[in-house]
């Protein structure tokens, strides 16, 4: 078995991408703090060709030098927006007809094997703080609350590594 050259991947160009048909999923950052993990849901975004990103509250923006060390670029394919309040975000999405999901461990929530999203019903799935997870108040506002299954000692997973999860079972269920 031989390893592609990148010239063999047949990627799409920035533009391309732009005009591509998207996912119809839209990635909402409730004031996530680290850049690093914003830069990597954007590269996450343009690997499932997610519609786009709301980076809202304390969430960090484009152009940023820590952003971009992970995103590879990928703010310049990937569609954001910044808005100061994730409620204003969940408000926004759902009177666009959106479907509106926290990742989060709550009573109730579904568990993300189990969760079955109708295909292409337009859905924005909100991923929370480090420490503190997505707020109350928006959890309050959204549609449902999806959790991750988790087995081990530790309660969470590092955002990043959460999207990457979510976003892979989705595009699979949707598409």
């Amino acid at each position: 078995m031989r390893k592609l050259q990148n010239a063999e991947l047949q990627r799409k160009s920035v533009d391309e991408f732009k005009s591509s048909s998207k996912t119809p999923i839209v990635i909402v950052l409730d004031n996530v703090r680290s850049l690093n993990n914003v830069g990597s849901v954007f590269r996450t975004a343009d690997a499932f060709l997610i519609e786009g990103v709301y980076l809202c509250g304390i969430t960090g923006q484009p152009p940023h030098k820590e952003i971009q060390k992970t995103a590879l670029g990928a703010t310049e394919s990937v569609a954001w927006k910044y808005l100061d309040s994730t409620l204003d975000a969940v408000n926004e999405l759902k009177n666009d007809g959106y479907l509106v999901y926290a990742i989060e461990q709550a009573e109730s929530a579904i568990m993300l094997n189990n969760f079955m999203p109708a295909r292409k019903q337009k859905i924005a799935i909100i991923f929370g703080n480090e420490v503190k997870g997505v707020q109350q108040e928006v959890i309050d506002a959204s549609t449902d609350v999806i959790e991750i299954p988790q087995v081990g000692t530790k309660h969470s997973l590092n955002i990043a590594v959460s999207v990457g999860i979510v976003m892979w079972d989705l595009y699979l269920k949707i598409r």
